[in-house]
């Protein structure tokens, strides 16, 4: 293991920030944000920042940043290997590169029919899956990207990036230092906080080798919502799945690669949400080591609600120990409200409500960022 801040000075989203400079003193800027080109069977790629889409929904990136040496990458049509990974950089400082498939908006190059950006708070669900193969003979991590931004930018640096470290081989570690463990997504996460000195990072370090993941994107938004990195007033730029290599790199590969966003009483557009068909009031009350929580739902619509399902996700440190008026269960993280027989039913402009008794881990008591009713997300008060 290397010095906690381990690279405090790493990239502005994968281009050096002196480098970026000297692109536009150059006038060629133009050249990192053209458009992608569609994918033909196993194309190569080795121009530094080449990219190309592929099932009309996706841009494959080369990315090579941090060394001179030769990159280069084979498309498929569902992802990408490694073909060459030549050179090395110290493994105290910033990778070679970061190639990679996203989804979103990466340096005013959007992939094709994206959504994105989108606020968070009008985003239901966002499903992705990825599937990697990793190599030994390297020294590199296999990483899942979040991006959140304040605005909803399609260039430059995000606010705040979300590292999701499925593999890690050779002594590299995350930016900044450990902060705890996280329950995410049906799994134990190590969690990393710091600054690169351009954006923040959060990063999920899983304990061993993940090879594929299907997941929630917003499991990991509401956890670092709920860290007070991120706010539900801000936009989901891009998801991307990659690998950052230090040393070599040939072979590894993304297999598959999937995202997308899905809206939840949002205009599915990027601009500011409209209401959904719910509202939610949370009420707490709280000492030592233990709490109470009353969760009050209003139906906003204009029909009724006939059986409800009810999502939030428990900030870290919190716990259920049991529950009225409705049937809790919790698994990894992630809860679920359903109701009894006498609260099933929700009239227009009328509410139900239940409540929780749980344990947290002292201070102040944080509440969920945000509850989704029948995959509606719901507005707070």
């Amino acid at each position: 293991m290397t010095s906690p801040l381990r690279f405090p000075l790493r990239r502005l989203p994968r281009i050096r920030a002196a480098l970026l400079a000297l692109l536009m003193v150059a006038g060629v800027m133009t050249a990192l944000t053209a458009t992608a080109r569609p994918a033909h069977a196993d194309e190569r790629i080795c121009d530094q920042y080449g990219s190309t889409t592929i099932q009309g929904k996706y841009v494959v990136q080369n990315n090579r940043w941090g060394t001179s040496a030769t990159q280069c990458i084979d498309v498929t049509g569902t992802g990408f290997r490694l073909a060459q990974a030549d050179g090395s950089v110290p493994t105290n400082g910033a990778p070679k590169s970061y190639p990679s498939v996203y989804y979103g908006c990466h340096y005013t190059n959007c992939s094709p029919g994206t959504n994105l950006p989108m606020q968070v708070s009008s985003i239901g669900s966002a499903p992705s899956s990825v599937s990697y193969t990793y190599v030994n003979n390297a020294v590199y991590n296999a990483s899942y990207d979040i991006w959140l931004d304040p605005t909803p930018k399609r260039d430059g640096v995000n606010r705040t990036e979300i590292m999701i470290w499925l593999n890690r081989v050779g002594p590299i570690q995350p930016i900044g230092s450990r902060v705890g463990t996280a329950n995410v997504g049906g799994r134990s996460w190590e969690v990393w906080t710091g600054s690169n000195g351009s954006n923040d990072v959060i990063s999920f370090i899983a304990p061993s080798a993940i090879t594929s993941m299907s997941f929630d994107v917003m499991d990991f938004v509401d956890e670092t919502v709920a860290r007070g990195m991120a706010q539900r007033s801000w936009y989901l730029t891009s998801v991307q799945a990659g690998f950052e290599p230090w040393q070599n790199g040939a072979g590894l590969a993304v297999n598959s690669f999937s995202a997308s966003v899905n809206t939840g009483g949002g205009d599915g557009g990027g601009g500011e949400p409209v209401p959904g068909a719910c509202e939610v009031t949370y009420t707490t009350n709280s000492w030592s080591n233990g709490f109470t929580a009353d969760v009050r739902v209003r139906n906003t619509g204009s029909t009724a609600i006939n059986g409800w399902e009810m999502n939030f996700a428990l900030p870290a440190g919190q716990s259920i120990t049991s529950a009225w008026n409705a049937t809790v269960s919790s698994a990894g993280g992630t809860v679920t409200a359903r109701p009894v027989e006498h609260n099933r039913n929700i009239e227009p402009g009328g509410t139900q409500s239940f409540g929780f008794q749980g344990t947290h881990s002292g201070g102040t008591l944080a509440k969920p960022a945000r509850f989704t009713l029948n995959g509606t997300v719901c507005t707070v008060k």
